[in-house]
This record gives C-alpha cells, sequence and structure tokens, in this order.
C-alpha cells in the first residue's frame, strides 16, 4: 500500500474507533468523568511532549557540537511532532499512538527503522534529482574585445 493510502484509511477509520471508546468509557464511568479524562491526557501529554522535546533539543545541540551527525534526533523531532498533534486529538486511541511517541526506546527504535531502510531517501530523494539527459558541452576561450567606434 502507498503511504498515502495508509493515511485515508487512518483518517477514514480513526475517528470511528474513537467514537466507539468515547462511548463504551462514557457508559463505564459517567460522561463528566470522560470528559475530564481526555482533558487530563491532552493536559498531560502536552506536559510530557515539552520534556521531551527539550531532551531531544539538548541533545541534537551535544551532537552538533561534538561534530557528529545529529540524525536520530532530526528524526525523532517529527516523531515528536506527530506524538503532540495525536495528543491534542480528543479521544482514547489517538492519546495511546501520541504517548506511544514519546516513549524514548520506541522512539529511538522508529528512527533506527527509518534510518537503517532508508525510508526518507527513497521517498522523498527521488522527487529531487533532477532527471535529464547528459548535456555534451562545448569547450572555447571567450575575450571581450572593447570596441571603439
Amino acid at each position: 500500500m502507498k503511504p498515502l493510502q495508509i493515511l485515508f484509511i487512518f483518517f477514514l477509520v480513526v475517528p470511528f474507533v474513537e467514537i466507539y471508546l468515547l462511548l463504551q468509557v462514557g457508559s463505564l464511568i459517567g460522561a463528566f468523568p470522560t470528559i475530564f479524562l481526555v482533558v487530563f491526557t491532552a493536559a498531560l501529554g502536552a506536559w510530557l511532549l515539552r520534556r521531551q522535546g527539550f531532551v531531544t533539543w539538548q541533545r541534537f545541540q551535544t551532537n552538533l557540537a561534538q561534530g557528529t551527525i545529529p540524525a536520530y534526533e532530526m528524526i525523532e523531532g517529527p516523531i515528536l511532532l506527530v506524538g503532540g498533534a495525536l495528543l491534542l486529538t480528543p479521544g482514547f486511541f489517538t492519546d495511546i499512538l501520541g504517548f506511544a511517541c514519546l516513549i524514548p526506546t520506541l522512539r529511538r527504535k522508529i528512527a533506527q527503522y527509518i534510518i537503517e531502510n532508508h525510508l526518507l531517501v527513497s521517498e522523498f530523494g527521488s522527487a529531487f534529482k533532477q532527471k535529464r539527459p547528459d548535456i555534451d558541452a562545448i569547450e572555447g576561450e571567450f575575450s571581450k574585445e572593447d570596441s571603439k567606434d
């Protein structure tokens, strides 16, 4: 499956899963506790996202100061961004996925998988390569002559 197809299915299925889970939890503990739980998980997720983002930023700067390429940190940043967006989306399923993005070891494994399988290069790199035939160059000399008319 192509990434856009997966994304389309994700956006199609997730709202139904969220509504189902919210109704089930609401029927078990009530409406107000369910609303409180959704707001609490969003606030907790925002706090954890801030901490994890700061730690990742510090590692990024440390690697740059040491002269090493911060490859993992450059990939972990967008993973944190996606996790934050999922945590701010109301619902329990997206909160689980968002909290999973905040777990440092899991985030590192995802970044390692992306780097080892060259997913960024294979998906985006080919779009930036210029596909043109080889052009023969003709060598020559050029000089500018002043004309006095």
